[in-house]
């Protein structure tokens, strides 16, 4: 009976690590993984299996040195490094986080499209609008609640998967042997799997929310059941994804390089209820994400300059945490209006998290097992193990990615 209500009132407690690990499966992401669905059928889901203890470390590990330290990540590469360095590393995050704010936005626009029959560029705008709404005249803690429900919401691609009747032996094979196949498509697949699952925006805004949430050092246990619960729901809704693709897109060997084109081809492959969950999910993840890729922009921006931050404050008390946030909705309408298309804008942004992950994740480990900032608090064994692998693995993919780019 203690048990069940120590859980019980973990989950209640749910917050950063679980709307962090929503946020995760934004549309730039329901993309990646619909497009290695589409493109290599089951063959990575053991890539997705083993994707998530990497991922439970590296967030751990950076709420830890959020609740020890009291302080956000930009914060600590500015007290425990120097301000040129976190500089370099904010600058890099902030035009990440706009080309995928950008991706966001049009697969949202995109879908209303579908829906509507009305151009997808005259939703930017009210989406944008709405968002800022949430944000600006609601208080946190309403947010909080919001941003909660709509990673419930995005379960919707279980059931979007469990209706194509997948064989649940060749699922299992999938799972838990590793397939490798030495072609181009396959290894991209891999490659956006990975860039897209681990991505450093998540690092910035749980750390700053632990921070917000004021905990002390006994919560650490609980800090953690968020980050593990948090990361797990993220990568299943993930893994069903993958599923659902590769019993439609993959089966009936349909192309797809955009939003549009994935909803639009498993509408008559899947029926409208798939289609109508794909939509919900979409939108859902859109309204989840753009607001925690440009919270994570203005909090990092904001620490670094020492200005007052938080939506809990009120315009004039913030204005420069504001500007930075509103500003990022802005810029990505911008690059949705240019000739760039958010397909491209995907692509980039992920070239430029996979150049700062290994950078970052080695920053966490260090300050995350350095005795004289944490004391009794250091990194547990589980999260050493698995940021060097994230850390050996990032490096590999970075040195690839740029690879490409030069030949």
């Amino acid at each position: 009976m203690e048990n069940y209500q120590k859980v019980k009132k973990r989950i209640k407690n749910f917050g950063p690590g679980i709307i962090t690990g929503g946020a995760d499966n934004d549309p730039a992401g329901i993309v990646t993984y619909t497009m290695i669905g589409a493109t290599t059928g089951l063959h990575q889901l053991w890539l997705m299996v083993l994707s998530t203890p990497m991922m439970i470390a590296v967030q751990d590990s950076v709420a830890r040195i959020a609740i020890v330290t009291e302080k956000s990540l930009s914060e600590v590469l500015k007290t425990f490094y120097t301000k040129k360095t976190a500089t370099i590393v904010i600058s890099l995050l902030l035009i990440a986080n706009l080309f995928t704010i950008a991706a966001d936005m049009e697969a949202v626009a995109q879908i209303f499209e579908i829906v509507t029959g009305i151009h997808a560029i005259y939703w930017l705008i009210p989406i944008n609008l709405l968002i800022g709404y949430l944000v600006i005249f609601k208080t946190y803690r309403t947010i909080k609640k919001i941003l909660v429900f709509l990673t419930a919401i995005l379960s919707v691609y279980i059931f979007s998967a469990i209706k194509c009747k997948p064989d649940i032996g060749t699922l299992i094979i999938n799972t838990f042997i590793p397939h490798i196949k030495l072609s181009a498509t396959f290894f991209m697949a891999a490659l956006g799997l990975l860039g897209t699952t681990i991505s450093p925006y998540m690092m910035f805004w749980q750390a700053t929310e632990e921070k917000i949430e004021h905990k002390t050092v006994i919560q650490i246990e609980d800090a953690t059941f968020d980050t593990v619960a948090g990361m797990v729901y993220s990568n299943l809704v993930a893994y069903f994804i993958i599923v659902a693709a590769a019993y439609t897109l993959f089966k009936y060997r349909i192309p797809v390089s955009t939003i549009k084109e994935a909803a639009i081809a498993i509408k008559p492959v899947a029926g409208n209820f798939s289609f109508a969950l794909f939509s919900i999910g979409i939108t859902a993840a859109g309204f989840l994400a753009i607001p925690v890729l440009a919270g994570s922009s203005a909090y990092a921006i904001a620490d670094l300059f020492g200005w007052r931050e938080g939506f809990e404050e009120k315009i004039s008390g913030a204005k420069g945490f504001y500007i930075v946030f509103l500003g990022s909705l802005l810029l990505g309408d911008i690059i949705n209006l240019s000739p760039m298309s958010a397909v491209d804008a995907l692509y980039y942004s992920q070239i430029l998290d996979g150049i700062l992950l290994p950078f970052l994740v080695a920053v966490i480990a260090i300050v995350a097992n350095n005795k004289k900032i944490m004391g009794n608090f250091t990194n547990t064994f589980f999260n050493n193990i698995f940021c060097l692998i994230t850390f050996i693995v990032a490096l590999v993919c970075t040195f690839i990615m740029l690879w490409q780019l030069i030949v």
